[in-house]
């Protein structure tokens, strides 16, 4: 299996509101460092989006998952709460209204986080992620969905990592991201030496596993997975021009 690979699958292994659950035991740090690997974009785009700082936002990102490992400020969450994005933003809302960040500068890299934040790559993210004139609210939405979608991503092409097959999904992935009607098959069944009937029923296969993966993903982070439809639309809607 590709060292590639392996990542992955330990970083997909939860997403949900298990992670949470784990930050009142024994294994406390490492659920934060899960937690901070897979959400700190959008908080951090958030922060960026309401601060307009740099320097600031990185403070509040980093200062808010040291301070809530510090006094474990997430025990109090469960799912009964609702969405997991929502209680996440509302959290770090919290923190910054706070007057821990009003009477205590937040010093970058202090307290106990376990891992360090790439704010290069968070920065280019959040170039991604905003549009002109957006709320710093439109921009978590956005930064979220975005964030979730790269995570179908990868465990998508996991899976065919596990499979030494790396290469059919480099070549079958503009299926995902092109309309049909403009996906040229001909080229593909040329890439992969298959008949191009071949070819159209392999996106089928990796479309239809796509939308499995992302309502899975999605519906971890709901209290009842009979609202992934509306949450997906939700989603995408945030990812429509800004008007």
């Amino acid at each position: 299996m590709p060292a590639s690979s392996n990542i992955r699958q330990q970083q997909f292994a939860s997403t949900d509101w298990s992670v949470i659950n784990r930050l009142d035991g024994p294994n406390a740090d490492q659920a934060l460092a899960t937690l901070c690997e897979l959400y700190w974009k959008p908080l951090y785009a958030y922060a960026r989006g309401k601060t307009r700082d740099v320097h600031k936002a990185q403070d509040l990102t980093q200062g808010f998952f040291a301070h809530v490992l510090a006094k474990n400020s997430l025990r109090q969450a469960a799912p009964d709460r609702g969405r997991f994005r929502s209680f996440l933003l509302t959290a770090l809302k919290n923190f910054m209204a706070s007057e821990y960040v009003r009477d205590n500068a937040v010093q970058r890299g202090g307290g106990r986080l376990a891992i360090s934040l790439d704010f290069e790559d968070g920065e280019r993210h959040f170039g991604h992620a905003m549009l002109d004139n957006m709320t710093a609210d439109r921009i978590f939405d956005r930064s979220w969905t975005l964030t979730v979608l790269d995570q179908v991503m990868n465990r998508l092409r996991a899976e065919f990592e596990l499979s030494d097959s790396a290469d059919r999904f480099d070549a079958l992935q503009p299926a995902l991201n092109s309309a049909t009607g403009d996906l040229q098959y001909a080229a593909i069944a040329e890439r992969l030496k298959i008949s191009e009937t071949a070819a159209r029923q392999a996106a089928s296969r990796l479309r239809k596993r796509y939308r499995e993966l992302l309502k899975a993903e999605v519906s971890r982070t709901l209290v009842d997975p009979a609202d992934v439809d509306d949450e997906i639309n939700r989603m995408f809607q945030s990812l429509a021009p800004n008007k």
